[in-house]
């Protein structure tokens, strides 16, 4: 989904403006907590989103969803970039609406360290779905780090590895090859009183 300045929705290039009426960024957000409310498997799902859309049918409802999933295809195809609204800070919800959506705004945030955490779960991501399929890992394992920053520290982390010198100024992270984790956090009835 496309916003415009008068943040409508906009269908995708090949849609038919005619066929497809604008979506505002409110009923957008109705819709999408709808989604979330509605399960898939409810046999009357796109009534009971309709009902919460005055104005909106349940084939348009219905629609839309499809037109959506497909632009998430898209993107994730990496057919299409994906979205930045230039409004993002200037729409007005309220702070706990806002604190719930995602942001799609492109700020460069400076690189926060990997935990041991993290990298373990690096690890068996590199054993379940093998190198390169960086996507996959940071979805289903590492799913705190986007796919750029699996690649990033897969990078460093076959660096480190392939390094001649065995004799390292400092240790790193990236010397970490187990799963196992060495030092386990004990359990609570293991703590002193």
């Amino acid at each position: 989904m496309f916003g415009d300045q008068n943040n409508n929705w906009l269908p995708m290039i090949g849609d038919s403006p005619a066929a497809q009426p604008t979506w505002t960024r409110f009923e957008d957000k109705v819709f999408e907590q709808a989604l979330v409310m509605f399960p898939e498997e409810m046999a009357d799902r796109w009534q009971k989103i309709a009902e919460r859309l005055p104005g909106r049918s349940p084939e348009e409802v219905r629609t839309h969803y499809e037109v959506l999933v497909q632009d998430v295809l898209e993107i994730d195809s990496g057919r299409v970039e994906l979205p930045s609204y230039s409004d993002e800070l200037s729409i007005g919800w309220e702070s706990e609406s806002r604190a719930s959506q995602i942001s799609f705004a492109s700020e460069r945030r400076k690189g926060n360290p990997w935990t041991e955490e993290e990298h373990r779960l690096f690890l068996i991501g590199l054993k379940t779905y093998g190198k390169g399929d960086w996507r996959s890992i940071s979805r289903n394992v590492v799913v705190t780090r986007t796919p750029t920053q699996v690649a990033s520290h897969a990078q460093k982390f076959f660096i480190r590895q392939s390094s001649i010198t065995k004799e390292r100024k400092r240790s790193s992270i990236h010397d970490i090859t187990t799963t196992v984790d060495t030092h386990p956090v004990p359990l609570p009835h293991q703590f002193p009183n």
